[in-house]
């Protein structure tokens, strides 16, 4: 497994929003996380990304334990190891869409030279070269959320975490997004684990769990969790 949750809990004040939830991810794999508003879905994701710490519980990235790292460690691993791609894309935009896709690379203290040419090198696959100078605010929103999926790849994540990624879209942009992302993450080798509420999202996926109430019903990390 590349990434395991295991028992996890996380309350809000006296709103439970995990309850001892369970899951595991193999590498490569791409896994949609599917319910309701207000399930924990996205909760999850940001215990797994380690953006939240759970309540109790565990939350394990390639045989390490990922919930009780330092902040500064998490925060590396955010850099280096995972990639995010969210409804709305939250590019920078007082920076040019050249800049929002090298920024990761330069944050990491890659060489401005090198990370300006690989997010070009990015731009171009997502068809989007000849927009690199312009201001994230001039763009479509498929174009915003293209931005994002190079953004998210261009470090060479092992795993992308989407929250909700086509849900500012219109269906037919939507899937063309979606089509991108999931095709460019198998070339990548790249574990994807998407939340959504979307059956038409959740089809790109090679499984998908529910969460409901926060809890998870995935019977293969009860498997694991044995």
């Amino acid at each position: 497994m590349i990434i395991e949750a295991r028992e996890l809990s996380r309350s809000y004040g006296n709103t439970p929003a995990l309850r001892e939830a369970n899951l595991a991810v193999r590498a490569g794999e791409i896994l949609a996380v599917m319910g309701p508003s207000g399930s924990g879905k996205s909760t999850l994701l940001h215990c797994l990304a380690g953006i939240f710490t759970p309540d109790s519980g565990e939350v394990w990235f390639r045989g390490r334990r990922l919930d009780t790292m330092s902040d500064a460690r998490r925060t590396e691993l955010r850099r280096t190891s995972f990639g995010f791609v969210f409804q709305f894309g939250q590019l920078v935009p007082e920076l040019t869409v050249a800049d929002n896709v090298a920024l990761p690379m330069l944050l990491g203290r890659t060489r401005r030279r090198d990370a300006y040419r690989r997010a070009g090198e990015w731009l171009e696959r997502l068809g989007l070269a000849e927009l690199g100078g312009r201001r994230t605010g001039e763009l479509s929103g498929g174009q915003a959320q293209r931005v994002a999926i190079a953004r998210a790849l261009v470090t060479g994540p092992r795993v992308l975490f989407a929250d909700e990624p086509t849900g500012a879209l219109d269906s037919l942009t939507g899937e063309h997004v979606m089509e991108l992302l999931v095709g460019l993450a198998r070339e990548e080798g790249t574990t994807v684990i998407v939340v959504t509420h979307d059956a038409r999202v959740a089809a790109y996926a090679d499984r998908e769990v529910i969460v409901r109430d926060g809890r998870v019903t995935d019977p293969f990390a009860g498997q694991v969790a044995r």
